[in-house]
């Protein structure tokens, strides 16, 4: 039989010698595996498990509710966000009013790289956006990611090195295994008809796409943040303030927040 993977996340109310030998000689003499442990968020702790049958998961809680000192948070099949919560010791922020929208600063790149890796291994459709000041590090964030999940990047609009704006692609610049980048100010303030005619193929295809300033974007477009299905934000500390105020509403010339 085939045994089932659990989340396991408790709050230490005290912390004391031997407590995490406790739990761990528990879970051993219910022939419960530890894959991999972690603490996270201060006070609690958090373990994926390897359990034989849904039954075992009743009896765990019902028996860790007996440990003193600890209080269950999460006992459930593990989520994206539960697993990269255990790999680097921390939880991504989350949106409390807007679910899809994600927070990271730029001292946690490793695990933005890490989160945007596992939504590029999802196959199908999937539109990211990600808003953030200049030279944060959206950019090298996204093709970073892309290596992380052994896939190719195609700039379709971008000021990286130089500006870029894409009217078409190569042959083998077409598929699911490529990830497609687009500048939202790039797009809608300095491209030509024929790109975006580029750009709405793209997103009518069943692959990865990511857009910087998906704010600017969808001023002029027909789409919408609604249409987008992962938001992410990235800050320099957690007080600083996106804001697209030096952004030239004329479309000539580069503006001081088109360089990231």
């Amino acid at each position: 039989m085939e045994k089932i993977e659990v989340y396991l996340e408790y709050e230490i109310h005290k912390n004391r010698p031997g407590l995490l030998g406790d739990v761990a000689s528990l879970l051993g003499m219910m022939s419960i595996n530890i894959i991999t442990i972690n603490g996270v968020e201060n006070q609690r702790r958090g373990m994926l498990l390897l359990i034989n049958n849904e039954e075992d998961i009743n009896r765990l809680r019902s028996v860790l509710e007996t440990i003193v000192n600890i209080q269950v948070t999460k006992l459930r099949k593990p989520k994206l966000r539960d697993r990269l919560a255990v790999r680097h010791g921390r939880y991504i922020q989350r949106d409390a009013d807007d679910k899809k929208t994600f927070r990271f600063v730029r001292d946690e790149l490793g695990l933005l790289v890490d989160f945007m890796a596992e939504l590029y291994k999802k196959p199908g459709h999937k539109l990211i956006g990600i808003r953030g000041m200049p030279r944060v590090g959206k950019t090298e964030s996204i093709v970073a990611s892309s290596v992380c999940a052994s896939k190719r990047w195609v700039f379709v609009s971008s000021t990286l090195l130089k500006q870029t704006v894409r009217s078409q692609l190569a042959d083998d610049e077409r598929g699911e295994e490529h990830i497609y980048i687009i500048d939202g100010i790039v797009s809608t303030r300095r491209s030509s008809e024929k790109h975006w005619q580029l750009v709405r193929e793209i997103m009518r295809t069943s692959t990865t796409k990511v857009v910087e300033h998906p704010d600017i974007f969808v001023q002029q477009t027909e789409y919408s943040l609604e249409d987008f299905d992962y938001i992410i934000e990235l800050r320099n500390d957690q007080d600083e303030e996106i804001t697209y105020e030096v952004v030239d509403s004329v479309d000539t010339g580069f503006s001081t927040f088109d360089f990231n």
